[in-house]
């Protein structure tokens, strides 16, 4: 006797949400994100835009939207970014066009920015974001993974370890706070954030509609 198939899950029309990674350098939302990004292909990273130059191997579009000074402060202007920031001598910013598009259509977008960013998107779309803030184990912990990198000389490494108890400072800004002691149990717990998220009742466009055929007589 050949079983039965398991049926399709029912998923209901739902609005996506801006899904926000923070740490301090070191501390781990890179690797999560891109862990995120290989296992679930409902979300996508938001691709920002910036004035600094192309770097080899970038495509346009695909790393960045990459722009000039005047071009960048016209969209500021006009409204057309979700958040931006001065980072070393260079502007970025987050396109409000795409990004929108993506949530009517129920699409998942991923942001990898700082607290400053974090803010000012909250206060563009809070309904929509969902903000995960990520602790290392410990200040030493931290050091060591920055050291292990192997990229960064003693100078650079000081400047981001004196950077990070400031970030760390804006953790209660978040609505997640986890700690990333294990790279596996950090990203489950993302993961399972995620998903939660996913079924909050605000975000479920059909739901009403479809408790609505429930209720009505037969």
């Amino acid at each position: 006797m050949t079983p039965s198939a398991t049926p399709p899950h029912l998923e209901l029309p739902r609005r996506g949400l801006l899904f926000v990674l923070s740490s301090p350098s070191g501390a781990g939302k890179s690797t999560i994100a891109r862990m995120l990004l290989e296992a679930d292909g409902r979300i996508a990273m938001s691709v920002s835009a910036t004035t600094r130059p192309m770097r080899p191997g970038e495509v346009d579009g695909r790393d960045y939207h990459f722009v000039d000074v005047a071009r960048f402060k016209d969209m500021v202007a006009a409204g057309d970014l979700l958040e931006w920031a001065h980072v070393f001598d260079h502007r970025y910013g987050t396109p409000r066009g795409p990004v929108e598009a993506m949530l009517a259509e129920g699409q998942d977008v991923l942001f990898d920015i700082d607290w400053q960013g974090t803010q000012q998107l909250y206060q563009q779309a809070g309904g929509d974001v969902v903000r995960v803030f990520i602790l290392p184990p410990s200040m030493e912990e931290l050091g060591k993974r920055l050291r292990g990198r192997g990229t960064d000389d003693d100078a650079v490494i000081a400047g981001r370890m004196a950077r990070a108890a400031a970030e760390i400072s804006h953790w209660d800004g978040y609505d997640y706070v986890l700690i990333n002691d294990d790279i596996d149990r950090c990203f489950a717990d993302v993961t399972a954030i995620l998903q939660a998220e996913r079924l909050a009742r605000k975000r479920q466009t059909g739901l009403i509609g479809f408790a609505r055929k429930l209720m009505a007589p037969a």
